[in-house]
């Protein structure tokens, strides 16, 4: 066997790092966004598409970005997406307008596709499989539970001490840094197949990207509109296209035998759940203590930090349990506890301290979103082949992208559709159905992995009958 690479813990740290960053960008921008609304003159519909632009970007290019890891070389396409991820995000601190923040912020998210499914690869690439590959993706789910979760924290005050710019130039240096150390600590990998499939990228990538447009656009068109119904529909349509093009070609770009998979399916499955739930709660959380609590961005960043605390602590339990255990309990588990998390959010009145309402439930949610990191990851990826591993990061990372675009919009559904009046008390009533929408969409995922994470029965093949020799 090959002697592991004694590089193998730093590069962990450095691809921790790019996640932290990339994870933390979907969801930094959402405090920032009355300040950039202010001083770009944006509508409230353009203001939307400073968070949607990225989602949508990370979201289409995600799964072509995984299996271009696997066939360019991963740590060729990590660095390559760092480099335009600098670039994109210098742009974005720059932007002189609303037009060009929301361009650079799609460039974003293209280059965040290429970065996030080729770190993971390298992780698993680097890691055999085993309690040490465990150990290393429970590092990661917990540094991308934290970034999920650290956006929240971190987000307010840089708006409120720095202005919203800083919130983009804040990557520039990290990016920078990736890009020195990586060539000296990442080796270089990449999966056996050499060909590529022109007709599955097209298809898969127009499918993805149509889906992700629909449900941003969702909660201002609304979902029977003509605009949201034509969106789903050429997702429908180039997903078909794509299931027939994989089916006919030599080298596919998702071979179809791959979603034959449980683990895979059922892992991707925790992370989607887990994503919509801690997106659309966080979207309303922070709508609900600014706008009924009368909290500043620099207070409700405060109040959040019990968040990726807990989710820390959440992914290193995940880990823990992972040792003597299977992923289905743990996933389980760790989605019944943000659901729990949800409800008790789902129970705050105009009125609610802090101490009684968001503490107990941000907790909670953080301490289930770290487990669900954890288990889903560990699920989805030990059911891939070494030379798929960049192509099942991509996955993995397209359902947690695809579940924060899908919680936004539902919870701005449910704000919507329960908000009936002005007052605080009427805003509250939103609020409260939004979290309860994501306990919901939560505990439907602990159902999923029940079923999908289950070990398969075993045949029982009956023993020969012996021969009698007389």
């Amino acid at each position: 066997m090959a002697e592991p690479d004694p590089r193998r813990w730093k590069a962990l740290a450095l691809l921790c790092a790019a996640n932290f960053m990339v994870i933390l960008d979907s969801q930094i921008v959402l405090l920032a966004v009355p300040s950039i609304q202010r001083d770009l003159g944006l509508a409230a519909s353009g203001a939307q598409w400073v968070l949607s632009a990225y989602l949508l970007g990370f979201g289409g290019l995600l799964l072509l970005g995984g299996r271009a890891a696997d066939l360019a070389g991963r740590r060729r396409t990590f660095l390559t997406g760092t480099a335009l991820f600098l670039v994109a995000s210098l742009a974005c601190g720059l932007a002189w307008t609303g037009a060009a923040l929301i361009g650079a912020r799609v460039l974003q998210g293209l280059s965040a596709a290429l970065m996030a499914p080729s770190a993971l690869s390298i992780v698993t690439a680097t890691f055999g499989e085993g309690p040490e590959r465990h150990r290393a993706i429970a590092v990661w789910g917990g540094v991308g539970g934290f970034g999920g979760t650290a956006a929240l924290l971190a987000g307010g005050p840089l708006t409120d001490v720095l202005g919203w710019r800083a919130i983009f130039f804040l990557n520039v240096p990290v990016a920078a840094l990736l890009l020195v150390l990586g060539p000296l600590l990442l080796a270089e990998s990449r999966g056996a197949a050499r060909a590529y499939d022109p007709a599955g990228a097209v298809s898969v990538t127009l499918a993805v990207t149509a889906a992700v447009f629909g449900v941003v656009r969702a909660p201002e068109e609304g979902w029977t509109s003509p605009w949201t119904a034509g969106a789903f529909a050429v997702a429908v349509l180039a997903g078909a296209a794509f299931v027939r093009a994989e089916s006919r070609s030599a080298a596919p770009l998702v071979p179809l035998r791959t979603f034959r998979s449980r683990t895979l399916t059922g892992g991707n499955a925790v992370t989607l759940a887990a994503a919509t739930a801690v997106f659309g709660t966080s979207f309303a959380v922070s709508q609900y203590a600014q706008g009924v609590l009368g909290y500043s961005p620099l207070a409700f960043g405060f109040a959040t930090a019990v968040l990726p605390v807990a989710a820390v602590a959440g992914s290193y339990a995940a880990q823990a349990a992972l040792g003597r255990c299977a992923a289905r309990p743990v996933a389980v588990a760790g989605l019944a506890v943000m659901a729990a998390g949800c409800l008790a959010l789902g129970r705050v009145t105009a009125g609610t301290g802090y101490a009684a309402g968001l503490l107990p439930g941000l907790a909670l949610l953080g301490f289930g979103l770290g487990a669900c990191g954890v288990a889903g990851s560990v699920a989805a990826l030990a059911g891939s082949a070494a030379g798929d591993a960049g192509l099942a990061s991509g996955i993995n990372t397209a359902s947690f992208q695809l579940g924060g675009a899908f919680g936004v919009a539902a919870a701005s559904t449910a704000v919507q559709t329960w908000t009936d009046g002005t007052g605080p008390a009427a805003l509250t009533a939103g609020f409260r159905g939004a979290f309860d929408v994501s306990a919901g969409i939560a505990l439907a995922g602990a159902l999923v992995a029940g079923v999908l994470l289950a070990a398969p029965a075993r045949r029982t093949v009956p023993e020969p009958e012996r021969v009698r020799v007389k």
